[in-house]
């Protein structure tokens, strides 16, 4: 199983504006004072070795899509502005004339999950088949898509889309069998509803679990959880708050963060933390700082064997 992240923000899509970028060349050229590069090499390798993070690169600023690789048909979790590069990194690939069959697994129905699909390309050429997954009602999911496709919203009509398009919806706590993968689902605290997934291939287990609050003070709806992380090789977290943020100004704002994130992964003995979902207003230092101060706890916390904890950002893949 492999895992790329097409989008990692939350709520609304964001991007670098000039200043942003300004600053980050400025510490870049800062470092490299007094250095001469007599090639491309060397300089890729001062990137690479001399640079942080959120200066050289940076977490991306598209909206929550994911891809899971492994199966037949293409796999994604959510539909956020991600999916709009997606969709345009398969027409490359492929072409347009050369049909595909897609699976997309809902966490739920708010607008920033599921803004990329008008700008998703292959929905407009016939011979693509699409199933769109949820524990929500066939009829509430078919109802946000067709009103984000409807007049004043947008231009280009539900029924004006080429490719064959099915709702299924999924029961809750029971294993499914779709394109050679388990997947399960479990409610999560969120406004509207949300839905976790467990999918599950050849031994390995991925947890998709964004847009919940967990507070962790009822016992049994925290047993549900850690049974559902259970020994998990990767949990994609909503850690969209820090915990100061969190308790004070964002409290039942239906996100959870990055030290309740680190709680539940250790007591569920998962091998990978990769918190997601991040605050449209937190800039790419804020998130570095996040990710170091994470680690740092769970240095402190940890008991038995450690936790690897990473922040999501856009093209990032992972190895299952």
């Amino acid at each position: 199983m492999q895992i790329r992240f097409w989008g990692t923000r939350g709520s609304i899509p964001v991007a670098a504006n000039g200043r942003v970028i300004r600053e980050k060349i400025k510490r870049a050229l800062l470092l490299a004072e007094g250095l001469r590069f007599g090639s491309q090499e060397q300089v890729d390798r001062f990137i690479d070795e001399s640079i942080e993070f959120p200066t050289k690169c940076g977490y991306g600023g598209d909206s929550s899509c994911i891809q899971i690789l492994g199966g037949d048909d293409y796999m994604l979790c959510d539909m956020g502005s991600g999916l709009r590069r997606f969709g345009q990194h398969v027409i490359t690939e492929h072409g347009p004339q050369n049909p595909k069959v897609y699976h997309f697994f809902m966490s739920h129905l708010h607008w920033d999950h599921i803004m990329g699909f008008p700008f998703f390309q292959p929905a407009y050429i016939p011979g693509n088949i699409i199933h769109i997954y949820g524990g929500h009602t066939v009829e509430v999911m078919k109802d946000a898509f067709r009103r984000q496709q409807s007049s004043p919203c947008f231009p280009v009509y539900w029924d004006q889309l080429g490719a064959d398009i099915h709702f299924t919806q999924l029961k809750e706590n029971q294993w499914h069998e779709i394109n050679g993968f388990r997947i399960k689902l479990r409610g999560q605290e969120h406004h509207g509803g949300s839905f976790g997934y467990r999918i599950e291939k050849s031994g390995k287990a991925l947890v998709y679990s964004t847009d919940a609050e967990h507070k962790l003070d009822n016992d049994k709806n925290t047993a549900g959880i850690l049974d559902f992380y259970r020994n998990a090789d990767l949990v994609i977290f909503d850690a969209m708050y820090s915990l100061a943020d969190m308790i004070t100004i964002k409290e039942d704002w239906g996100h959870s963060s990055n030290i309740i994130g680190v709680d539940l992964c250790l007591r569920a003995r998962v091998k990978h933390y990769c918190m997601f979902h991040h605050e449209p207003a937190y800039n790419d230092e804020d998130l570095f700082k996040i990710l170091q101060e994470t680690r740092r706890y769970e240095e402190i916390v940890r008991e038995a064997l450690p936790l690897e904890i990473s922040t999501a950002y856009d093209d990032m893949v992972i190895d299952l």
